[in-house]
């Protein structure tokens, strides 16, 4: 079971590939969803107001059935801007990523081949510049005992190591845990079977 990720942890550096006069800006965005894209998108339209193109490619979701993308050329011809990005994010198999590469027009027409070429190399550039880490896949739960079951919980959750996320420690108490997708059912079932402790999967 893949239950690892890997994406970018903050905004890479102004990147700038020049090609027969055209430049081409790149840049990569952590994102979670396309409103986060197109907040990065109106900023660099703002940035760069004199420029022709705003290309870019998006993709969110963590595992195959959640996977979620965009492509778009922006005026450029069909499929020369934005899949030759996307292929990038593909390449770099990372998620969760937003690559926008600006075009200013050098005055030279450079062919749909010419076009594809600068566009990826600019996404390349975007993203080896990018710090791009491995993250592990989770799942949320939330733990419900009451206040004497306390010291049992918290030895279940010292014995294996499990990350609190959010507690609520009253008479009534629910503490929610963030676990390993592959260690998830182990995790569940220890404490579904411990006498007065229910446990269930959040979404967070």
């Amino acid at each position: 079971m893949k239950d690892t990720y890997k994406t970018i942890t903050k905004a890479s550096e102004e990147v700038l590939f020049k090609h027969r006069n055209s430049k081409f800006f790149g840049y990569a965005f952590p994102i979670k969803n396309e409103e986060e894209a197109n907040l990065y998108l109106e900023e660099l339209r703002s940035k760069h107001h004199k420029a022709r193109h705003w290309c870019y490619s998006w993709q969110t979701g963590k595992e195959e059935q959640d996977i979620y993308y965009r492509a778009n050329d922006d005026g450029e011809p069909s499929n020369s801007a934005g899949m030759p990005i996307y292929g990038q994010i593909q390449s770099f198999d990372v998620t969760n990523v937003l690559i926008v590469v600006v075009r200013y027009f050098g005055g030279v027409k450079l062919g749909v081949g010419g076009l594809i070429s600068a566009y990826k190399t600019a996404a390349q550039m975007a993203l080896e510049n990018s710090n791009i880490v491995k993250r592990t896949i989770d799942e949320i739960f939330e733990v419900h005992f009451d206040y004497p079951e306390m010291n049992i919980v918290m030895r279940l959750i010292k014995e294996n190591n499990l990350n609190i996320i959010e507690q609520k420690l009253e008479l009534d108490c629910k503490i929610y845990l963030s676990v390993r997708k592959k260690e998830a059912e182990a995790i569940f079932d220890k404490f579904d079977t411990t006498y007065k402790v229910e446990i269930k999967r959040v979404e967070k």
